[in-house]
């Protein structure tokens, strides 16, 4: 019996013509796919036999020569080497984008001088290193690395900041972000309300100007510098009904028309009357228009002052704080005898989408997310009745 030849058979270069018997033609199989193509000759006939492969060499020659390619066996320049760009150049790229959105509005200046400071550090931890060599690990050392940022919420601020750098490089320059699937801390929501007393201790301790601030930010529940810092008379306008100030949020972009409470309102048309209409109503005592910076100094001397530094938690109250209060009141129904607002209605008030206002306050204080939880068990009750409403402060 003739021994079964076991050499494993050279297979063919993919490319090249073969010929399959069983249809008796020649065929070829394009670089990059799996399937086969017919050989034809000058007059569109399949090549048949197999003692033909002159003939079918020739044809896929032809092919080659048409779709550009080089023919078999030639040698060819090899391409150049890619440019693999470093992260210090992805971030640089990150950093532009953002200052030149900065200056067209579409970002607020302190977040863009925020990324610059930030890729700055990120860049002398592993700048030189090529974009392809970074691994989610040594972003997630470096977060750990550095002792300022104990907090959560900051280390994923700083995080999602990466990923959009690596994000903007896929858009921009199509490379492979190597930060997909990089993990974050939990999203944690800012829950610290101002109390009614508290309040109260903040007018009689603050200046008139700041005094004046915080209680329209309080009753408003605008973002304090790049909204309710920027209003003047031509976003103000008077109705039947009362005054509505018109606004365009910094975060969505949309122009929103929103009333205001009665005691704003006051206090609105008497600082107009001291007010030029090309200039800001809300101003520190020399006369200028309230910057971050100065709100900041003003709220931590206050704090300083009334001993709070220490005292959680008041530690934790800012000009930001009133935003979150002004949410808690509107949830709880403060001002309106304990029924409290739709998530949709307050994302409306605020400026955000109803998703940012569910994930920062709806869960903790929102009545119509809580109230069919308590029906579904069967305590279904009068929600007006289970809300306490707080003192009301006096604005001094």
């Amino acid at each position: 019996m003739k021994k079964k030849d076991l050499t494993p058979q050279r297979r063919r270069s993919r490319g090249a013509a073969w010929y399959w018997q069983q249809t008796d033609t020649w065929y070829y199989t394009p670089r990059g796919t799996k399937k086969r193509e017919t050989l034809r000759d000058e007059k569109g006939r399949p090549i048949r036999g197999l003692e033909n492969k002159s003939a079918a060499q020739l044809a896929l020659a032809r092919i080659r020569i048409t779709q550009g390619l080089a023919p078999i066996g030639a040698t060819e320049e090899p391409a150049p080497p890619k440019h693999v760009p470093l992260v210090a150049e992805i971030c640089a790229d990150y950093v532009g984008h953002c200052e030149r959105a900065a200056a067209a509005g579409r970002m607020h200046p302190d977040y863009a001088k925020g990324v610059g400071r930030t890729l700055n550090e990120f860049c002398r931890y592993c700048g030189a290193l090529p974009v392809g060599e970074l691994k989610r690990t040594y972003v997630s050392e470096w977060v750990a690395s550095v002792p300022s940022w104990r907090s959560p919420v900051t280390r994923r601020n700083v995080l999602t900041m990466i990923i959009s750098v690596f994000r903007h490089a896929e858009i921009e320059r199509d490379i492979r972000s190597p930060m997909k699937g990089l993990k974050k801390p939990p999203h944690r929501p800012r829950l610290h309300s101002i109390s009614p007393d508290d309040e109260k201790i903040i007018y009689d301790a603050a200046e008139p100007a700041f005094r004046d601030f915080v209680f329209a930010l309080l009753h408003t529940g605008l973002r304090p510098f790049c909204e309710l810092a920027k209003l003047t008379a031509a976003n103000v306008e008077e109705t039947p009904r009362g005054m509505m100030w018109r606004l365009r949020s910094s975060k969505t972009k949309k122009l929103r028309k929103i009333p205001v409470r009665p005691e704003v309102a006051k206090l609105v048309r008497r600082l107009l009357k001291t007010a030029r209409s090309d200039e800001p109503i809300f101003r520190n005592r020399q006369g200028n228009p309230w910057k971050k910076v100065t709100g900041v100094h003003y709220f931590l001397r206050l704090k300083r002052q009334l001993g709070w530094t220490d005292d959680d938690p008041r530690t934790k109250y800012s000009c930001y704080s009133c935003r979150h209060t002004f949410a808690h009141r509107m949830l709880s129904g403060y001002w309106n005898d304990g029924v409290g607002c739709s998530i949709e209605v307050l994302a409306e008030l605020m400026g955000d989408t109803p998703k940012t206002g569910y994930d920062h306050y709806g869960r903790e204080w929102g009545q119509h997310y809580q109230e069919p939880l308590w029906a579904a068990i069967g305590e279904a009750g009068d929600s007006k009745a289970v809300a306490k409403k707080p003192r009301k402060a006096r604005h001094m």
